[in-house]
Order: structure tokens, then sequence, then C-alpha cells
């Protein structure tokens, strides 16, 4: 963002990282930003002081920080000798064993990477936010580039006051100042730095509070106010179950949420402070489709397994991810049920066994080990746990655990030696089956889950790739609807005019794979038009479209209005089939290929852009402003569309030449 500078000031005392570990002790950050409007390039400082403890006598310290720029560096208020090679800033000084030093400096920070200036410069969202997981919030924030560094962060920042700022902790105290507002931030506990987080934006937000009396946060962009219930949807519900599940209170002072423009993932669990893609940001019908629930249970989940306690390596990413997984799922089951627990076990269980006849399976414990294994064969390494030593064992050896590393960090035989100390026995084979081998050993969790849900029994019994006589039967009776979506994905012909007389997951089905529509079924199809799915309603608006020519423009006049999701997925479509309906009149057409291209620029989320692209390349009408736009995407933030738009380029190239 040129317009903006950030001026930061840090205040440090205890980190533990590998090669200072020994020598210095870190316990506190205090830092100052100011968030302000003048040139990049500004001189401007601030300052402050750290404190820090010297456990062995060193020549040097160092801090991790990445392009940045220092001055007044002193200790106890005398200026001192330092290095800065925009890596790492070090600190040359006789430290002594068993002295406390005050650390003071000022700096200025331009980071390229971990905090993300949006729309600033093209009337958009106008936002600030961070998401330093991995070793990147030394890129605004002088920090140390290790998951096993615990330091407490109290913040401070200066923005213009019509933002809100939002930070880790609790918010001691706000004070304008000419324009500006000084907000003030307080941790009471430690943690990594990645985990360190602050978004500045226009924000109004929701208060609850838990069971317990945790302050529950749910910010909201002041124009959603009527998404604000859909998207944070079972919120107090899932924190209070989490709490009693686990069995160890909430470890900070309150739980907050945000939703941000063009985020890089669904979600991040920054202490206290997750940060989520606006993308999630739903109304009532989009909640059917694409909800918060899952992302929200997961982020919550990692508030104790990530945060509290913090896996030591990569090696052991398990820890975080597979258990915010499982407990995300035990979540899930609270407020969905029992057989929807179960059918999400069977999901990744075929997909971990897809992976590995892939080739691409790799033990747990591997470090670059997918996503898939990480998250989902760590919660059935859970799962299955749980099985085999039983509810009473399981939930004990988790709180132990979290009690004993609370604050710290652990690798994976550290949780397995609480579950050994109560089990009374070995895991030995357990770990080289779930979590050493590189196969995951699908044919025990289909065993389990067979065990455990008569659900899932009759999900695998019902197959109708051979065609049984049985398939039409069971679309009339007694099977589960996402049995009767299956069978609608495996024999669409099977579909009658009395299937559409079931619920929303199998009309969603009958859009998704009957896609010429028979005379028969046209009323039948036509009611799919309102459903409260707007996949159903984008599946079916195309399909019905494409099958009876002679009633496009009353699909048209019908759906006009709807939306969809924050891609726009239905309204998208409708220009694109209005646009291809030449008789009929109802509309500017130029007008809206206009709003099509427009789509495409860069005040628009990256989701939106993608597929406002991908539709201009299909009617072969990316004209000179889309071109432009495709150009730009190239440089965004956001490396899915940056991938997107290059190999769009590179394919348009290749048809021109």
């Amino acid at each position: 963002m040129k317009n903006f500078f950030i001026i930061l000031s840090v205040c440090l005392a205890s980190v533990s990282v590998a090669q200072q570990t020994d020598y210095v002790d870190f316990k506190k950050v205090e830092a100052l930003i100011v968030f302000n409007q003048f040139q990049v390039d500004s001189t401007k400082y601030n300052s402050y002081d750290v404190k820090f403890d010297i456990l062995r006598s060193t020549d040097s310290i160092y801090l991790d920080a990445v392009n940045m720029k220092f001055i007044h560096v002193a200790i106890d208020g005398s200026e001192v000798n330092f290095s800065n090679d925009g890596k790492k800033l070090k600190i040359y000084h006789s430290f002594e064993k068993g002295q406390t030093y005050n650390l003071s400096f000022l700096f200025f920070a331009s980071p390229k990477k971990a905090m993300y200036f949006v729309g600033w410069e093209n009337e958009g969202r106008n936002q600030i936010w961070t998401q330093g997981q991995g070793k990147y919030t030394s890129n605004w924030l002088p920090s140390l580039d290790d998951t096993n560094d615990k330091i407490e962060f109290d913040l401070k920042f200066v923005a213009p006051k019509t933002y809100q700022v939002i930070s880790n902790g609790v918010l001691k105290s706000k004070s304008d100042n000419d324009g500006h507002v000084l907000w003030e931030y307080d941790m009471k506990h430690p943690m990594s730095s990645y985990l360190v987080a602050v978004v500045v934006g226009k924000y109004e937000k929701k208060t609850e509070t838990s069971k317990s009396g945790i302050p529950l946060e749910y910010y909201y962009y002041p124009e959603d106010s009527l998404k604000v219930e859909p998207t944070y949807r079972y919120s107090k519900q899932m924190f209070d179950f989490l709490e009693e599940e686990i069995g160890v209170a909430y470890p900070w002072q309150n739980y907050k949420q945000v939703p941000v423009h063009d985020f890089l993932y669904a979600g991040m669990e920054n202490t206290s402070l997750t940060i989520f893609s606006d993308a999630f940001v739903v109304d009532s019908i989009g909640f059917n489709d694409k909800n918060y629930v899952n992302v929200n249970a997961h982020e919550l989940a990692h508030q104790w397994f990530g945060d509290l306690v913090t896996a030591k390596s990569g090696a052991h990413h398990w820890l975080q991810e597979g258990f915010a997984t499982y407990y995300a799922l035990l979540a899930e089951k609270d407020v969905f049920g029992e057989n929807y627990f179960y059918f999400k076990l069977l999901e990744s269980s075929i997909d971990l066994g897809k992976q590995d006849i892939s080739g691409n399976g790799t033990s747990l414990l591997n470090p670059k080990s997918s996503s898939l294994t990480f998250y989902q064969r760590g919660a059935w390494v859970l799962h299955a746990l749980r099985t085999k030593v039983g509810d009473r064992v399981f939930r004990q050896a988790v709180i132990n655990y979290l009690e004993k590393y609370k604050f710290k960090n652990a690798e994976t035989s550290d949780f397995i030696k609480e579950v050994e100390r109560i089990y009374g026995r070995s895991l030995s084979s357990f770990v080289n089956l779930w979590i050493k081998q590189k196969d995951f050993p699908v044919d025990n969790a289909f065993d389990i889950l067979k065990k455990q849900s008569t659900y899932i029994n009759e999900f695998l019994m019902v197959d109708c790739q051979a065609k049984s006589s049985k398939c039409s039967e069971y679309l009339k009776y007694y099977v589960s609807d996402e049995a009767k979506a299956k069978i609608i994905s495996q024999v669409p012909e099977l579909v009658t005019p009395e299937t559409f007389n079931n619920g929303l997951k199998v009309r969603q089905a009958i859009s998704k794979y009957v896609r010429q529509i028979p005379v028969n079924l046209k009323e039948g199809y036509e009611s799919l038009l309102d459903d409260k799915s707007y996949i159903t309603i984008e599946n079916a608006l195309y399909n019905l479209w494409s099958s009876f020519p002679e009633d496009r423009s009353a699909y048209l006049f019908k759906t006009r209005d709807v939306v969809g999701f924050n891609d726009k997925n239905v309204r998208l479509l409708w220009i694109v089939l209005n646009l291809s309906t030449p008789f009929y009149k109802a509309d500017n057409k130029q007008a809206l290929f206009q709003e099509l291209i427009d789509y495409t620029g860069e005040k628009y989320n990256a989701d939106l852009r993608i597929k406002a692209f991908q539709y201009l390349k299909m009617i072969k009408s990316c004209n000179e402003d889309c071109m432009s736009n495709l150009e730009n995407a190239k440089s965004h933030h956001n490396w899915r569309l940056v991938k997107f738009a290059k190999q769009l380029s590179e394919e348009l190239e290749q048809k021109r030449n």
C-alpha cells in the first residue's frame, strides 16, 4: 500500500530460540505500531524499552527482523553497536550472567509479506491484516522465527480514527488523539510469534459470553448485519462444548473472530484472535451449502492444540492439525449428530486411501506430508486411539498432556507417553500402524466405522455401479439422503418425478448429475430454482436453460435477483446466460457485459475475479480491460489468483498466436 507506512517499536523480554536458549531469556514483547497516512519512505520512528535476562555471559544477542531499519539502539539508555543484515538485528554488548538489561530502539518496516494492505488503492475494502504462520511475523514485527519460542506480546497500535484495530488479548484502553486512536492490547500468557496478529478495518461486532465467562466477540462488516447469525451460528454452543469435552479451561482472556478480504487460507488460529476468509460470511441460504461451522470449530480447537501447546517441529505438526480436525468433528457431532460425524470420517478415510494409491501417502511424522495427512490422518489417529483405550483413558491423557506442556512445546512421544501412563500398556504397535507406517490403515479404519455406525454400513451397502434392480427401490424408501445422493451420482437415469420429494441434499444431487433433463422431470426440476441452496440454483438454472431453450426467458426472469455467495456464483452465471440469449431484451446487455468485466477488477475478492475471468474466457470476450486486470492479478498477494492469472495469460497468448 503506497499511501501508508508502519512505525513500529518493540519491547522484548523472553524468547527461547534454539541458538539463544542457553544464554538469553526474552520474556515479553511490548510493541507500538503506528499506521499513518504519509509516504511509505517516511523516516519517522517510535521507540521503546526491552527487558531480558542473561543466563550465560555472551557478547551478543539477536532478533529476527526482515528488511527493517533501526536507529537509537541502546542498552540501559546507552547506545550500543549493532548490525542489521536485512534478516537479523544483532546487538553487541558485554552481557553478564545473572543480569537484567533494558534494550530500546526505533525501527521502521515496510513488509513485503505477513502484513497485507488490501484495497487502499482501488476503493476496495481498506483493510490491513497479518498472516505470520511459519516464520513470517518477523517481516512486520521484530521477533524470533521459531515455534519453540514462547513470548508474552503486549501490543499497541495507532490508526486513523475511522478504523477498528483488533489484536491478541484484551483491549485495555482506547484513546483519541488528533484524528487517530491509540489501541492498547494486553496478553497474560506467552505464545509463539507466528500467532501474533492484527486486523485494521471497518467493523462492527456482536458479543456473547461463554458458560465459563469468556467474552466472545464476533466482528462483521457494517453492511452484513443480517449475515451475523448464519455466519457465526453455533459459535457459543461449540465453545462451551469444547471446553467441557477437552476438560481444560480455555487458556486465554477472550476470543475474537474477524473476517478479512482475500485471506490466504480458510482461517488462522492466532492466539485469542481467529482471522478467517470473508468468503464464509453467508446468509441463511448460503449456510446450507458453504458455512463457517467447520472452520470455526477447527480454529477454536487450535486455541488449545497449537496455541497453548505447540509442536516442537514440522515432524509433529499433526499434534496441531490432527487434534484441531478431530475436536472440530466432535463439536460438529454435537451440532449435527453422529451420522454427520461418521460420514466425515468415512470421507476422509476414502481420501487417504486414494492418496496412498496415487503414491503420495507418507508417514504422519514426515514434515513434508500433505495437509490431508496432517489434518485427516491425524484426526483418524485420535479416533482410533480413543476407540482402543476408551473414553476415560483418552480424555484424562489429553488433560494431562495439555496441563503438562501448557505454554510450552511438545512432540508425538510426549502425548503417547501420557496415554500409555494411564492405559498401563505399551502403544508401540498402534504407533507403528497408525502414525509411523507410510500407508494409511484404511481397512482398519473401515472396520472401526462398521462396528460403530449402522448408518455407515447402510451407506456402504448401497452401491449401484452394477445397476442393481434394488437401486430404484432405494431411492423411494428408507435409505439416508447421503445414500440416495450416492445412487443419483452413479445412476442419474433412475431419478423419477417422485425423487424430487426428498430433502435438500438429494435435490442438490439431482441438479448436479441430471444435466440433460427429460420432459417428464421438467416440472420437478423447475422447482429446484426455489431451493434454499445457491449451488442447486446455479446448477438447475444452467441445466434448464440448456435443456429447454423455449423457456429461457422465464428462467432468467425468475432468477434475476439471485446473487449467491460472496463470489456471486449465481449472478455471474445469470449474466452470461443473459448475454447468450439474444431474444431476451429485458436488460441492457452492454451494461451486463461491463458488470462482468468489472468483476475482474482488483477491488473484488479473488474467488469472484477468478470466476469472472473463467466466464469471459468461455465466451471468448476478454477485452482490453479484462487483459489489464488479468495482468494486475499476477502481482496479487493471493497465490491462487496469481497461479490462475499466469496460466490463463499463457492460454490466451497461445490462442492469439
